[in-house]
């Protein structure tokens, strides 16, 4: 199975202190075979967001590092996916603002043979990440 990361999800497995760390780390370490994706979306949340929450205590140049070896570790490499998605891609469930990133990646995920994994309920085609080591889809 294809997984590509939402922002929450990526920040989540890349920060120890956050609240969902583990829960991530334990999710990942069920789906023995699947590819974690990230993506010009993902990246760059992770990076703005990690680098603007003063309990992380990283600047941009850190955030950086940290996701360039999240992406190189040896026991789980984070594989880049390549955005070709348009606004023409867009679910028409999208209707609000809030809705729009969701909706980018989910279907830049079905796009590519994989589905957004995430912590947030709710968003449409989308796999929500189970407390303990339950497996996948």
């Amino acid at each position: 199975m294809k997984y590509l990361l939402d922002v929450n999800a990526l920040i989540a497995f890349g920060v120890t202190q956050h609240q969902f760390h583990q829960r991530l780390v334990d999710w990942i370490h069920s789906q023995r075979g699947s590819t974690f994706l990230t993506s010009s979306v993902t990246e760059i949340g992770f990076v703005r967001v990690v680098a603007s929450v003063a309990m992380y205590d990283l600047k941009v140049p850190q955030a950086r590092m940290l996701l360039l070896g999240m992406k190189s570790n040896a026991a789980q490499p984070l594989t880049f996916l390549s955005d070709a998605n348009d606004i023409s891609a867009l679910p028409e469930w999208a209707k609000s603002p809030a809705q729009t990133t969701d909706g980018h990646l989910v279907q830049l995920a079905s796009a590519n043979g994989a589905v957004l994994a995430t912590l947030d309920e709710g968003i449409p085609g989308a796999f929500l990440i189970p407390w303990g080591s339950v497996a996948g889809i």
